[in-house]
């Protein structure tokens, strides 16, 4: 059986070689096989990204389904959104599972459930681990086949861009998933590419395939540099992820790519609808507004912010992880191919560098993400403490953690969903308030980690 705490809140993920066993994964496929079979569905789309436990995990997983009577269609080693594509072309009624560790270290891996034009989330994941430990499950002998869906893909991807200028982009595929797909659709657009990393390789053997942390994006920026490129565009191992840094080198952060996304969204639709979630600037939803946008504040997470968007009829929604989901012009998943061509149209389009699509914002000063390692076991405690600390001297806002609206900024601690880590990030009109900001949160969130609150893992990174 697989351990209670790797069924999170929008997919399941853990330790390959520690906590998914060939045994366990059979189950999951057995357990998925139950749930997909009281929904009237009865063949599921697979693929999985580049780390070396994949097709492992794929294997048991399709062994478990079929046992069921479930179909499988393994699409083999490919990004994210070209699952998304394939199951989302198929119809409402289709399923599919991508096996992802994202942009987790090489060791993890996981599964994201697609049901629809949805991702399975919450409650439903719950229930997939109950039906994966009551053994009760259909019997039946589906049959395995293959499908190529990257061509169908990068078809309807492509046909969609045609940029009145040659920009030269260096694009870093991470030694992920992204570069045989990449190099596919680069042919078809009107790009000078420079690319870095492009072969996959699940060691991820020269920087960890996660563009929210700088220093992964250091041969970007140089590259950039180097090369006198408009910009540089970076990938996460499953491609649903997208960073980016400008003709300068200085990395333009998830909510900063949102806002320019939106501005141009507005220009043709007013009143468009955006969610962002706690992590982004409030220059971002400030701006948004001011030029007649409706932005939402929001939870983070793919899965919960696609059921949003869905509610909302959003055109955009935007994380500081790079997650993009387009509505607009697009089918409303996160897909940082896709993302990237309208980053690149928008570049194309001005006739300016990237760094002028951010000139003229307010001047606010915020960190990155920042994570401080906590056990799965005490993350949402050690939040839950903090946010009643603060909830008693300041506004704030508990959507998802607690962002603390202090009088010239704001602070934010939330638990991962994905990894054994508390989030945070600072904003502030000024140097010496964002590090009082930030002093001030984070020594009530060390207090609350403290070994003598439940042992160790407090180091801030």
């Amino acid at each position: 059986m697989l351990k209670q705490t790797i069924f999170r809140e929008y997919d399941i993920r853990g330790l390959a070689d520690a906590e998914l066993s060939n045994e366990g994964v059979r189950l999951l496929g057995k357990a998925l096989g139950a749930y997909l079979d009281r929904a009237g569905v009865r063949s599921v789309t697979l693929g999985h990204d580049a780390r070396l436990s994949g097709p492992r995990l794929r294997d048991a997983l399709r062994d478990g389904l079929l046992s069921t009577g479930c179909d499988t269609v393994d699409l083999g080693m490919v990004p994210t959104p070209v699952l998304y594509h394939a199951v989302t072309r198929s119809g409402e009624g289709a399923a599919g599972v991508m096996i992802t560790g994202s942009h987790n270290p090489a060791e993890y891996n996981g599964f994201k459930t697609m049901l629809g034009a949805g991702t399975l989330h919450g409650e439903a994941i719950q229930d997939l681990y109950r039906l994966h430990s009551g053994h009760a499950f259909p019997a039946g002998a589906g049959r395995a086949s293959t499908a190529n869906a990257i061509p169908a893909y990068v078809d309807e991807v492509a046909r969609q861009f045609r940029f009145n200028r040659r920009v030269k982009v260096v694009f870093d595929a991470g030694n992920g998933a992204a570069g045989p797909t990449l190099s596919r659709l680069l042919e078809r657009l009107n790009v000078e590419a420079i690319p870095l990393f492009f072969e996959p390789d699940g060691r991820f053997p020269n920087h960890h395939p996660d563009p929210t942390v700088e220093e992964n994006l250091d041969a970007l920026k140089t590259k950039v540099l180097e090369t006198g490129a408009d910009l540089g565009i970076a990938f996460d191992g499953d491609v649903d992820r997208i960073g980016a840094v400008d003709e300068k080198g200085r990395v333009i952060w998830g909510d900063m790519l949102m806002l320019i996304f939106g501005r141009e969204i507005l220009t043709r639709k007013p009143g468009a609808t955006f969610i962002g979630e706690v992590k982004c600037s409030q220059v971002m939803y400030d701006e948004l507004k001011r030029l007649g946008g409706n932005p939402i504040m929001y939870k983070t997470g793919h899965s919960l912010i696609k059921a949003k968007m869905k509610e909302t009829h959003a055109e955009l929604a935007g994380e500081m992880s790079g997650h993009m989901f387009f509505a607009d012009r697009y089918l409303g998943y996160d897909d940082a191919l896709y993302s990237a061509c309208r980053l690149i149209e928008i570049v194309a389009a001005s006739g300016r560098p990237l760094s002028a699509q951010t000139e003229g914002l307010p001047a606010m000063l915020c960190t990155p993400e920042l994570r401080i390692d906590c056990p799965d076991e005490r993350k949402f405690d050690v939040v839950s403490r903090t946010k009643l600390h603060f909830e008693q001297r300041y506004e704030t806002i508990g959507i998802d953690g607690v962002r603390v609206l202090f009088p010239h900024g704001w602070g934010l601690v939330r638990a991962s969903n994905t990894q054994p880590v508390l989030v945070l990030r600072f904003e502030a009109a000024t140097p010496e308030l964002l590090d009082e900001y930030r002093r001030e949160v984070e020594t009530v969130v060390l207090e609350k980690l403290s070994p003598s609150a439940a042992g160790g893992g407090d180091a801030l990174r």
